[in-house]
């Protein structure tokens, strides 16, 4: 129910009360109106607070939010922790900055896991010309403890579709991958 609506249907309630020979005071009235505008303002708050932070962010600081919270976890980080220990600390936080200039600590305390997960799928997607990195992992077995260990080669996107990507090497050379987003999305990562 909107704001209007509940004003009408208490001024309506009003108006049987004076018609049952019940009226109430102007103070009354206004007492009453004033608690369903609290109450409307509370409920807006509330429905803010449910809504997912991220959808606050334009696309361009959604995918920088999303680069930093993988090159947090790759390095078996916390990234809120870290987040909050450069603002505690008064450093710089690089590309996050904006973050706490603009949305401050409530906006950085409303994310949970499953506003991250939202957006997580898009943050994935390549587009062409996005400069990813891809580990031999794809051409030729490794093993993290071996003789043929993981490396990575930088690389530019030159071909998109659902499942698969193509790529092209500083050299020239191209490879298709296969399954880009799903198992073979470990053996490659955004561009540090």
């Amino acid at each position: 129910m909107k704001e209007a609506d509940l004003e009408a249907a208490l001024k309506a309630a009003f108006s049987r009360c004076d018609y049952n020979f019940c009226p109430l005071s102007e103070e009354q009235k206004q007492i009453m109106l004033q608690v369903i505008e609290e109450l409307i303002e509370q409920k807006a708050l509330a429905d803010n607070r449910s809504n997912n932070p991220l959808d606050e962010l334009s696309s361009e600081q959604r995918q920088s939010f999303w680069q930093y919270i993988q090159v947090q976890e790759q390095q078996n980080l916390s990234w809120k922790a870290q987040l909050l220990n450069d603002w505690l600390q008064g450093r710089d936080s690089g590309a996050m900055q904006f973050i706490r200039e603009v949305y401050g600590f409530e906006w950085l305390n409303r994310i949970k896991p499953g506003h991250i997960a939202k957006y997580a799928q898009e943050a994935l997607k390549l587009k062409l010309g996005d400069r990813i990195e891809v580990s031999n992992g794809l051409w030729e077995w490794v093993q993290e403890t071996g003789p043929c260990s993981r490396e990575w080669f930088s690389c530019t996107v030159i071909a998109v579709d659902e499942t698969n990507c193509t790529i092209r090497f500083s050299n020239g050379a191209e490879y298709q991958i296969q399954g880009a987003y799903n198992w073979n999305r470990y053996n490659w990562r955004w561009v540090e």
